[in-house]
């Protein structure tokens, strides 16, 4: 799929990092996607260092990306509240690199913008 473009249509760049706040680990092998305007323009799983380095390019605008927190913690037999994690975030700076993380507990989470 080709990148969403806006204003300020140069390619910018995406990761994120799922940390497993009860152990202190990489959370390893979550599902993630990402979509633009409605339309899925990426997936990933997490590595080995609970990353997704590159999650493509993106355009300016309102993205949204989702963890698949509740196929992560059932596959490591842990009971979980939250099936799935979203995060809503507007991409302004054209040349910026965003960084998404997530920490992550079975009935709690937490985001910010990362660097």
């Amino acid at each position: 799929m080709n990148p969403p473009t806006g204003t300020g249509s140069a390619a910018m760049t995406l990761s994120t990092h799922v940390l497993d706040a009860v152990s202190g680990s990489p959370a390893v092998g979550v599902a993630v996607t990402l979509e633009h305007a409605g339309e899925v323009v990426a997936t990933a799983r997490t590595d080995d260092d609970g990353r997704v380095r590159d999650l493509g390019p993106l355009g300016t605008g309102t993205h949204r990306i989702t963890f698949d927190t509740g196929g992560w913690f059932a596959a490591t037999g842990q009971a979980a509240f939250y099936p799935e994690v979203s995060v809503a975030f507007t991409v302004t700076d054209p040349a910026a690199h965003h960084h998404v993380p997530l920490l992550l507990s079975p009935f709690a989470y937490s985001t910010y913008r990362g660097s």
